[in-house]
């Protein structure tokens, strides 16, 4: 019999994560490197993608950045073969690249923005990045696991891809009317299909796809939006950065070897209501 312990032990095996250098890309990083992998951060910026890799090396573990624009197909190539340049295999892909409408460039506009009067042009690129981004390095890697005949792929979604937001947490009295605007919802909504799709295109292997869903978490933010937030949670608060490491390293490892096609909800009775 296998000891739990074993299950959920991850050493010798490879993980790509991309966005590996963000906020959560970060988190996902640390719980597999302490799970005992060897992990490739891939984000958009190679400098810091390096930066992030080195300190997990100081940390104890094995990691590599590469630089990754999940647009580019030429990127994606180039990034399998970074990865097996360094290692024998790809085990693992955690998907957590994706545009942020909280803490990218164009969060101001997106915010501002009405539904009625959303430009084509943002939700061309949003959808570029957090979906077709997602389904070409599925794509890549797959062909990788295929190969070896087993893997674990984890597609980043949000509690906005299963109910659409509450645009209320957006209101502030005597600020400009705030959304979280539509590719967002759209483009997360769309993870779940692809992830459903993955998982059942590979029945009869060992390569599994399943969904992570996280719910806010917190990240310095306004002491007015976490109570209005938390409020809408059953667990009253907004989650804590490092609560999502438990849930990416089950999905990645042995301990959920019987679980695929499935999302993980992780959003402290957000969708329980």
């Amino acid at each position: 019999m296998t000891g739990i312990q074993e299950l959920f032990d991850l050493t010798g095996r490879t993980a790509i994560v991309t966005g590996g250098a963000g906020f959560l890309g970060q988190q996902f990083s640390e719980a597999l490197i302490e799970s005992g992998a060897n992990v490739v951060v891939a984000d958009i910026n190679q400098r810091i993608a390096s930066e992030s890799a080195e300190m997990l090396k100081r940390n104890g573990g094995e990691a590599i950045g590469v630089a990754l624009d999940v647009t580019e197909p030429s990127s994606v190539k180039q990034l399998i073969v970074s990865t097996l340049e360094k290692y024998s295999g790809i085990d693992i892909l955690v998907n957590s690249a994706a545009l942020d409408p909280k803490f990218e460039s164009d969060s101001k506009t997106s915010h501002v923005t009405s539904f009625e009067e959303f430009p084509l042009q943002s939700w061309k690129e949003a959808l570029d990045v957090n979906l077709t981004g997602m389904f070409l390095t599925c794509q890549a890697v797959a062909k990788v696991m295929k190969e070896g005949g087993k893997g674990s792929i984890i597609n980043l979604c949000s509690t906005y891809g299963i109910s659409g937001p509450d645009q209320r947490l957006y209101e502030s009295l005597g600020e400009p009317r705030l959304y979280k605007p539509v590719y967002y919802t759209v483009s997360k909504a769309g993870v779940l299909g692809l992830t459903k799709y993955i998982a059942t295109y590979y029945e009869g292997t060992e390569i599994r796809c399943n969904a992570l869903t996280p719910g806010g978490v917190e990240r310095d933010h306004d002491p007015a939006f976490k109570e209005a937030y938390g409020k809408r949670t059953v667990l009253g608060r907004m989650a804590y950065p490092h609560e999502m490491k438990g849930a990416v390293v089950f999905l990645a490892s042995e301990a959920s070897s019987y679980v695929t096609g499935t999302n993980l909800i992780v959003d402290g009775g957000w969708t329980a209501w």
